[in-house]
């Protein structure tokens, strides 16, 4: 608008808003119409302010409830915002760039990146239009911004409703199954998104003056203040606070908070939540990735992970913070809280920052710490633990034997590497055999190693069936032998060791240094021979506590391309799908529903090739099970260590 140029006849206009959609002179080369706003009546101003009070007021009634929920949670002890350079990067990475919706799921990913970074645009369209309905609009399109703005947001316009339209279609006529049930107010919202870009669009090309110009303004500021109550009511809520949920959750991939007193036991009843589990339960958008994911759903279990989160949410609306009705009953089913294998795919997956597995983990504490959870199959396990220091039952003597007559160093501070033997190496005669073919490996190469004498379980799978009593017992345990024999590095061939030594032991204080073997073997690689001749092809299985827990993916591979070739499986790396013993469910009993270990050993068997290849002893135990199930002709199944060996010796595999 020209501020110079003469304003008449103000009282003779028959439209709300005086609105000119005039073309610019061809010499400024303008492709659109822009918006331009006179003074509207006194009458009208009322009338819009009313309207956005009343969608304020209506928002904040319902944004209210979620707000006082996180507010009245108890504090997260553990919490630290600082560094805070990482937080920021992830902040910038997830939600800015929308990097992890488009990774993982790229076409509904690219279309939900369209919806975000076009709200993002309209956010200056939108303050502008709202201001021009009090007079005091500050962007015209005869203005170089303006006329550069509202065609770079009339582009994303065209985007967000396309992306919308596909978003609707995918949920309301694809329907994956994972997205559950889906309620009428998403398709709702999807409606006013696409109200907002058309009527935008619309109002660069109608004349000022005109009926369709002031139906098509009214319309789009109806909209606006509609759409506005609707968020807190939705999984749209997400849009205002998912992105503190993700800046603001826990540092760590899974990592499981310290109890705090003697009166904390976990996630038992509503004064348990924290101030994160809660701001996470109202972040859940729903969108069913983690279902997508979970093994256990995928298997016909009844664990959701989706449902959990929301069972959590569903509590806090219905009994509140600081509630003492048990989490566990009418909202969240204890059968599915301890069918989850902890692979970490849900968490991993989350776009909003969830992490599942504190919450699933703070739930089976709460039952297992305060005597609620009665179970066969676990009480006979901690027992075993208890009594013998091992999750298989066996006596201690019996790793003794296999030390003595394999003549493995014990060790006295001056090796490189205390080799850690685990439950599975020590007792294992699967995991026994992947020991020696290590320390075989490792004699070749001059590396000094030795070993404890005594040795306990980590503690892996009491930790993560919730029992900390127990798990603090065997950590205590280790941790006085371990500073006794002065270890500082160790290396083991089970990844649950290295993740409950390196991460979950620092909660006692522990601060050894521990590496997967792949790791190290990795690194010695160029020491290994170059295979030549009769290379088989190796399908890798990535272990879900060596890729999503710890990141390593590149380094199991690098070994096995020494000797063989390397194939995929449909799902691998990040999106590798679980063997089905995490979580302490190899000591559970039989599986409800299909078994974890047949599905996933089928599509391995799937890829033709000749060898499995594996990197935890878990792992390796359970397609050994499942083999037989899935095929006559089953794959030979290798640890990296055995085909390092393999590598080491003329004869290759028959030489193991």
């Amino acid at each position: 608008m020209n501020p110079a140029a003469p304003v008449t006849n103000m009282r003779k206009m028959k439209a709300p808003f005086h609105v000119s959609f005039q073309a610019v002179s061809a010499d400024r080369c303008a492709t659109f119409k822009g918006y331009r706003m006179l003074h509207p009546s006194w009458p009208e101003m009322v009338i819009l302010a009313i309207l956005l009070c009343t969608s304020g007021a209506l928002f904040w009634s319902r944004f209210r409830k979620p707000v006082d929920a996180i507010r009245r949670s108890r504090d997260n002890s553990d919490f630290h915002l600082r560094p805070l350079g990482p937080r920021v990067r992830q902040f910038l990475w997830e939600v800015a760039l929308q990097g992890k919706v488009i990774q993982q799921r790229p076409l509904p990913g690219v279309a939900h990146a369209f919806v975000f970074w076009g709200f993002c645009a309209f956010a200056l369209i939108t303050i502008n239009h709202v201001a021009a309905g009090f007079g005091m609009a500050f962007m015209h399109a005869e203005s170089g911004f303006g006329r550069f703005y509202f065609g770079f947001v009339a582009a994303f316009a065209v985007a967000v409703a396309i992306s919308i339209a596909g978003l609707a279609f995918r949920r309301f006529v694809v329907r994956p199954r994972w997205l559950g049930s889906v309620s009428p107010e998403s398709g709702i919202i999807a409606l006013f998104i696409f109200i907002l870009m058309v009527t935008y669009l619309a109002g660069l090309k109608l004349e000022e003056g005109t009926t369709a110009a002031r139906v098509n303004w009214w319309l789009h500021t109806g909209t606006l203040a509609a759409f506005l109550p609707l968020i807190p009511h939705t999984k749209h809520l997400h849009l205002v606070i998912s992105p503190a949920t993700v800046l603001l959750r826990r540092d760590g991939f899974s990592k499981i908070p310290p109890l705090v007193g003697d009166e904390d036991f976990g996630l038992d009843t509503g004064k348990d939540v924290t101030k994160l589990d809660a701001l996470q339960a109202f972040s859940c958008v729903e969108c069913g990735r983690c279902s997508e994911h979970c093994p256990a759903y995928n298997t016909d279990k009844l664990l959701n992970p989706k449902e959990i989160i929301l069972g959590l949410r569903h509590y806090l609306n219905d009994e509140g913070p600081g509630n003492e009705a048990p989490l566990l009953g009418k909202h969240i089913a204890a059968e599915a809280v301890f069918q989850c294998t902890t692979c970490g795919s849900c968490e991993f997956q989350c776009p909003v920052g969830i992490q599942h597995l504190p919450v699933i983990i703070g739930l089976r504490r709460g039952a297992v710490n305060t005597g609620k959870w009665e179970d066969d199959y676990g009480s006979k396990m901690f027992l075993a633990m208890e009594r013998n220091g091992n999750s298989l039952g066996f006596a201690a003597s019996e790793r003794q034997k296999f030390i003595e007559k394999n003549e493995l160093p014990i060790f006295d501070g001056t090796q490189e590497y205390c080799l850690w033997l685990g439950c599975m190496g020590s007792y294992d005669p699967q995991g026994r055999e992947i020991v020696l073919a290590l320390a075989r490996v490792l004699r070749r190469l001059s590396i000094t190693f030795g070993v404890l004498r005594k040795e306990k379980c980590t503690g892996d799978p009491v930790r993560r069936l919730g029992n900390d009593l127990l798990f603090q017992q065997m950590a205590e345990a280790n941790m006085e032998q371990m500073q006794s024999a002065k270890v500082t590095k160790l290396l083991s061939i089970c990844p649950h060791c290295v993740r409950t030594i390196g991460e979950d032991w620092k909660e006692f204080g522990a601060s050894f240094q521990i590496e997967h073997h792949s790791e190290l073997l990795a690194r010695v690689r160029d020491r290994l021979p170059q295979r030549a001749d009769g290379r088989d092809s190796v399908v890798f299985h990535d272990p879900c506590y060596l890729g999503r827990y710890r990141g390593v993916y590149d380094e199991p591979r690098a070994v096995i391309a020494r000797w063989g070739e390397v194939r995929e499986p449909g799902r691998a790396r990040e999106r590798s799908f679980c063997c089905g013993a995490g979580g302490g469910q190899m000591f559970l009993g039989e599986e409800k529903g299909k078994r974890v270990n047949v599905t996933r050993a089928s599509e391995l068997a799937a890829s033709g090739a000749a060898v499995v290849g594996t990197a935890c002893p878990f792992c390796q135990t359970m397609f050994r099970d499942a083999f037989g199930t899935v095929t006559q002709t089953p794959p030979k199944l290798l640890d990296i260590a055995q085909i390092a060996a393999a590598s080491l010796e003329a004869g290759g595999i028959g030489m193991l």
